[in-house]
């Protein structure tokens, strides 16, 4: 892996990375995949035409169904499901959060009853990497714990210690199965994840401790569990300077195209959301000027598309009036004509970002864009859950 930053303003980076499945332009929002899929009927080669660049899986959810080990056998994830692009795979420590009542953390890992059929499920950091290891995706994420932002002090230190230790032997693992002769993928990446809750001094001692590390990247995790936006845009701020500059930066689970804009003039590189699936399956579209929800009464004999100046297949093909339609009668193929479009948004997004970049005009760009969102709220809100129920990305 080479990651190469080509064009900085202020702590905005605009990078290169290149790996053994293909090279990603930075900033990059990864298209949420959970269980090899995009929710809303998007086939792997309909994402290249909404212009996606790297695909999310979760470890937890393709462990429990259809399981690793088969698809191991059918030749990894990307061949499984026909994606010939970079894949990074969620660790399952999100999964540690959001099963609550569901697990029991020690040491050595964590003991899981599985939501699908409530089988008793181990998971530790060499679990976890042997998991990844046999989807054999690109980047895989270490395995941690992501503590709640509200929790005690006490309880948050012994957390991120105890994540600090499990990352020493994820790594160690992973150099390990990437030596096998077997191995899906060899080259492997490995990033870590920073946690700490909003507590600044022990986010701050974390991402000092594993950037010791010299891993491939870095994560901010622990995010949009229910912190506002103010204290997230913090953490960056108090964070991302203690982490490898050379290094690409993840902010896990984030988020509204103005959370985007205001975490690339931070220094992230990689974002993933289910915002755009997961609205568009309920009729609400991303657009420069607001978001519309394609429901409303308003929009029943519209002839225009979506986006008059987007090119996605939605609107290059169909009608709001059409769409509402479909909607309203409950034909899935509106709901994907939405999701459509708004994984389009967002991907057209980080390419405008990344040229606003390059030309050296991202703070006229982002305060562009922010203008044209600021009165309206689904563009700004942060969710408490941006996962589904049992930590489904969904």
């Amino acid at each position: 892996m080479t990651y190469k930053i080509l064009k900085k303003e202020g702590r905005a980076k605009r990078a290169v990375m290149e790996t053994v499945h293909g090279v990603i332009e930075t900033p990059v929002f990864m298209n949420v995949g959970t269980a090899a899929a995009i929710k809303g009927g998007i086939s792997s080669p309909e994402l290249k035409e909404l212009r996606c660049q790297v695909e999310l899986c979760n470890t937890y959810h393709l462990h429990v169904r259809p399981g690793d080990r088969i698809v191991r056998e059918m030749g990894g994830i990307r061949r499984f499901m026909n994606w010939d692009g970079p894949v990074l795979t969620d660790s399952g420590g999100f999964q540690v959060f959001s099963l609550a009542n569901l697990r029991k953390i020690k040491e050595e890992g964590v003991t899981f009853h599985s939501h699908v059929d409530g089988r008793k499920i181990f998971m530790g950091p060499e679990e976890s990497m042997q998991i990844q290891s046999n989807l054999g995706s690109t980047i895989a994420m270490a395995f941690d714990e992501c503590p709640n932002a509200l929790a005690e002090r006490s309880y948050v230190e012994a957390s991120v210690d105890r994540t600090t230790r499990w990352l020493k032997r994820c790594k160690e693992e992973m150099k390990r199965l990437n030596s096998l002769p077997d191995t899906v993928n060899p080259d492997q990446l490995l990033f870590g994840i920073n946690q700490g809750a909003v507590i600044d001094d022990i986010r701050i001692r974390h991402a000092e401790e594993i950037a010791e590390l010299d891993l491939d990247g870095y994560a901010v995790g622990g995010l949009a569990v229910g912190e506002t936006h103010e204290e997230m845009y913090h953490i960056l701020d108090v964070v991302v300077p203690h982490l490898p500059d050379n290094k690409p930066t993840y902010l896990m689970g984030v988020g509204t195209p103005a959370n985007i804009l205001e975490g690339v003039s931070r220094g992230v590189d990689f974002f993933d959301c289910v915002y755009p699936s997961r609205n568009g399956r309920h009729g609400h579209v991303y657009t420069d000027s607001g978001h519309l929800n394609l429901f409303n009464a308003q929009y029943e004999t519209d002839p225009r598309p979506i986006d008059e100046r987007c090119q996605c297949p939605a609107c290059r093909n169909h009608s709001r009036a059409y769409i509402r339609h479909l909607l309203k009668a409950g034909e899935m193929l509106g709901m994907r004509l939405c999701v459509m479009h708004n994984l389009y948004y967002y991907n057209h997004l980080m390419e405008e970002i990344r040229e606003a970049l390059d030309m050296g005009r991202f703070e006229a760009f982002k305060k562009e864009k922010l203008s044209g969102y600021e009165e309206h709220p689904l563009h700004n809100t942060v969710m408490a859950a941006d996962r589904g129920p049992h930590g489904k990305r969904s």
